[in-house]
């Protein structure tokens, strides 16, 4: 095959992955919706009352002794990772029912109600809401992770950048590494090209 007719065929077939890119690219480089949909959502605190109950443990790495409407909370890390243990006696405290981890959540969503409305579901450690939020608790860690609708849209949008289209990861390397082969082919056969005349 001649380098003409070659150039001519690997661009036609990159159309498709030069258009998601240059779409997604832009996106990117705007960001529109972005602090919404990828917003640390926390649990909200109180303020603390009187010392520190509680001495360290040599074997904590570090800790943090926080409120909020649930208790006070002792989140020691160890080589293990983290606990939320009980200020008082330094047990593991229990994961709390979903009457007290709604209430927890519905707490911390006072930082933006038009962003998380009403809790409408809670299932384990996963919360949802009437406005299409699901958020993700990491009781150990007091941790909240949230995501809706748009985040998914914006994951969808790196996913199409990355070539990461079938959702198999062994063959969303092989389709990337492909793409990338033809981007430096193409450049190269047109280069080759130019500079032939």
């Amino acid at each position: 095959m001649k380098a003409r007719k070659l150039h001519r065929v690997i661009g036609v077939i990159l159309l498709l992955p030069f258009l998601g890119w240059a779409i997604t690219g832009f996106v990117f480089f705007i960001k529109p919706g972005y602090a919404a949909a990828y917003e640390m959502l926390t649990p909200k605190t109180y303020a603390l009352t009187g010392a520190l109950p509680v001495n360290p443990d040599p074997m904590w790495l570090e800790f943090r002794y926080l409120r909020t409407v649930l208790g006070d909370h002792l989140l020691a890390r160890t080589n293990k990772g983290w606990q939320n243990l009980s200020p008082t006696d330094k047990q593991p405290r229990a994961m709390p029912n979903e009457t007290e981890l709604a209430q927890l959540v519905q707490d911390a969503f006072s930082a933006n109600p038009a962003r998380y409305g009403n809790i409408s579901r809670v299932s384990g450690s996963t919360v949802w809401t009437d406005t299409g939020i699901e958020v993700n608790i990491d009781w150990n860690r007091m941790s909240l992770q949230q995501k809706g609708k748009d985040t998914d849209r914006i994951d969808l949008l790196y996913r199409i950048h990355y070539l990461q289209w079938t959702g198999f990861k062994s063959v969303d390397k092989i389709v990337g590494f492909a793409g990338l082969v033809l981007v430096i082919a193409l450049t190269t056969l047109g280069a080759w090209l130019a500079f032939k005349r």
